[in-house]
């Protein structure tokens, strides 16, 4: 039974990041400075970097796996190419709901 709440918490983890990515879209090339395109390349970078530490890395690196994750995240949102849609309250809070109750039964197996 347990194992079956961690599953279902997982399917409602992602339908809570399917709802909220839903109203983000990601762009590229959107402006003519060369400048303009280091956060965008730095933050995939960072991001792949981040994803390759948390998974094959040492728990003694996994921080640092974090911390490139945050980082590729900053840069992407200083690049200009993360463009949030407007969402309303509704999906927002459809999302919220899904993303939290997924990830305390997946974490716990129960809520």
């Amino acid at each position: 039974m347990r194992s079956f709440l961690k599953l279902f918490g997982f399917g409602l983890l992602l339908l809570g990041f399917y709802f909220l990515g839903q109203n983000v879209m990601v762009a590229t090339g959107g402006s003519v400075y060369w400048w303009r395109e280091i956060p965008a390349a730095g933050s995939v970078l960072a991001i792949m970097g981040g994803v390759f530490t948390l998974l094959f890395a040492r728990s003694s690196a996994k921080q640092l796996g974090w911390l490139l994750i945050g980082l590729g995240m900053i840069l992407a949102f200083l690049s200009g190419g993360i463009v949030l849609k407007p969402m309303s309250l509704w999906t927002f809070s459809l999302a919220f709901a899904s993303f939290a109750s997924g990830y305390k039964l997946m974490t716990t197996g129960r809520l």
